[in-house]
C-alpha cells in the first residue's frame, strides 16, 4: 500500500476542526482518518535522486549522470517510434542544491533532449522548467509552437517561480527562439528571456560568464557524426514499406499467362528489389552523410542527385542483364528510383537546421508534381514491358 497523506489538511481545514486532518507531525507517515481525502504520495522520477524542499512543495532533484536505462532509451528512440513516448513529466526540477539566486533553465519534455541537458550540468545548482512539447525536441517544437510563449507563461506561473527566485531571468535554448515572443513572456510573468547557447555542453561556460555567449556558442553546426546518428530515424520507417514494394515487384515480374512463376519472379525482380533497397539507403543514409558536398540547398534535389548517381552505377556498371537487354526496364529504373531517394531525403529536413518551414513548403510545391509524373511514368513503362512479355 502506498503511503498517503490528506489532501484536505491545510491550515483552513485544521482551524475549522476538519475531522480528516491528523496532527501535522503525523502527516509524513501513514496516518489517514478519511479515505475520501487520500492522494498517493508523489513518486520520484527514475532520473531523480531525491527531493528539494521549496515553499511550493518538494521538487525532484535530477541526477546528472545517465544510467543504463537512460542509454537504452536513447538507442530505442533512435530506432523506433518509442521516441514518441520517451518523455519527461512537464514541471519544475532541481539540479544540485539551488536557491533563490540560482538560474532557471528551460527544456523540452523529449527525454533525449532533457538527458543531454542534465548530463552537462554536473556540479551546478540550477532550476529546470520542463515544458510540455508533446515529446518533441526543442528545434522542432519551436517550429510547431509547442516550445512557445503560452507554454512558458503557463509553466512559470504554475511553478510559482516569482516566489522561488529573487531574480527575473529565464535561460532558453537558442534553437527555441522561433517559437517564443520574449516581450509577451516578460509582460505576463515579469521574467526576461535570455537565449543560451546552441549546445547544452556550452551552458556551464555561458552561466559562468554571466549569461554572455561567445560567437562560437551561437554557431549552429551539423557535423558528420550528428547527421549519421540521425539516419536510423529515417531509414527504419522507410524500410517498413520495403516488403510491400518487394512483393509488388516480384509479383509483377513473376506474372505469366500460366500464373505467377516463382523462378521468373526472382530472376526478373531481384534487380528492382535491389534498386529499391539502395534508393532507401541513398535517401536516408548517403544524402545526410554527404549533405554539405551535394549541390543545391533543397533536400529533395540533393536526394534526387544521390539517387540518380546510385541508379546510374547499378544500371550501367553492375552488369545486370535485364537493364542491358531492355530499354523499357532501364527507363523504368531511371524514372522511379531517384525520386524514391529524393522523397526519403526530403523527410530528413525535419532533423536539421539547414532550412525552415517556408523553405520546405516551397520545395514541396515544385517537387510533388515531379514525384507524381515519375511514379506514373514508371508504372506505365513497367506495364508496357509486361504486356510485351505476355504478348
Amino acid at each position: 500500500m502506498d503511503k498517503i497523506t490528506s489532501s484536505c489538511c491545510d491550515d483552513k481545514n485544521e482551524s475549522a476542526g476538519a475531522s480528516c486532518c491528523p496532527p501535522k507531525a503525523a502527516v509524513p507517515g501513514l496516518t489517514m482518518l478519511d479515505a475520501s481525502c487520500a492522494v498517493p504520495e508523489k513518486k520520484l522520477p527514475s532520473f531523480a535522486e531525491g527531493w528539494v524542499s521549496t515553499p511550493g512543495g518538494d521538487i525532484p532533484r535530477v541526477r546528472t549522470e545517465l544510467d543504463s536505462a537512460d542509454r537504452r532509451g536513447a538507442i530505442k528512440s533512435r530506432l523506433s517510434n518509442f521516441r514518441m513516448s520517451f518523455t519527461v513529466e512537464p514541471g519544475l526540477y532541481a539540479v544540485g542544491n539551488p536557491d533563490h539566486n540560482s538560474e532557471v533553465i528551460l527544456s523540452a519534455n523529449y527525454k533525449l533532449s532533457f538527458d543531454h541537458l542534465r548530463r552537462e550540468l554536473a556540479g551546478l545548482d540550477l532550476w529546470i522548467i520542463v515544458l510540455d512539447t508533446l515529446g518533441i525536441n526543442v528545434w522542432c517544437a519551436a517550429g510547431k509552437r509547442t516550445f512557445g510563449t503560452d507554454e512558458i507563461i503557463k509553466r512559470v506561473k504554475e511553478a510559482g517561480l516569482s516566489e522561488m527566485v529573487s531574480h527575473k531571468r529565464l535561460v532558453l535554448p537558442q534553437l527555441g527562439g522561433p517559437g517564443v515572443q520574449a516581450h509577451e513572456v516578460k509582460k505576463s510573468t515579469g521574467f526576461r528571456v535570455h537565449y543560451g547557447p546552441v549546445r547544452a555542453a556550452d551552458l556551464p561556460a555561458y552561466l559562468e560568464a554571466g549569461l554572455e555567449a561567445t560567437a562560437g556558442m551561437r554557431k549552429v553546426e551539423f557535423p558528420f557524426r550528428d547527421r549519421i546518428i540521425l539516419t536510423p530515424m529515417e531509414l527504419i520507417p522507410s524500410l517498413k514499406y520495403f516488403p510491400v514494394f518487394a512483393l509488388f515487384i516480384l509479383v509483377a515480374f513473376g506474372l505469366k499467362k500460366e500464373g505467377i512463376i516463382f523462378a521468373d519472379a526472382i530472376i526478373g525482380g531481384w534487380p528492382f528489389v535491389l534498386l529499391g533497397f539502395m534508393a532507401a539507403i541513398s535517401g536516408a543514409v548517403l544524402t545526410p552523410a554527404l549533405l554539405p558536398w551535394i549541390p543545391f540547398r533543397g533536400f529533395a534535389l540533393k536526394g534526387l542527385l544521390t539517387g540518380l548517381f546510385i541508379t546510374f552505377i547499378l544500371v550501367e556498371y553492375a552488369g545486370i542483364d535485364a537493364f542491358q537487354s531492355s530499354m523499357l526496364l532501364r527507363a523504368t529504373a531511371y524514372a522511379l528510383f531517384p525520386v524514391i531517394s529524393s522523397y526519403i531525403a526530403l523527410q530528413f529536413t525535419g532533423s536539421t537546421t539547414y532550412t525552415n518551414m517556408s523553405g520546405v513548403h516551397r520545395e514541396l510545391k515544385y517537387i510533388l508534381p515531379v514525384y507524381l509524373v515519375a511514379v506514373v511514368s514508371s508504372l506505365v513503362l513497367l506495364a508496357v514491358y509486361k504486356l510485351g512479355q505476355l504478348g
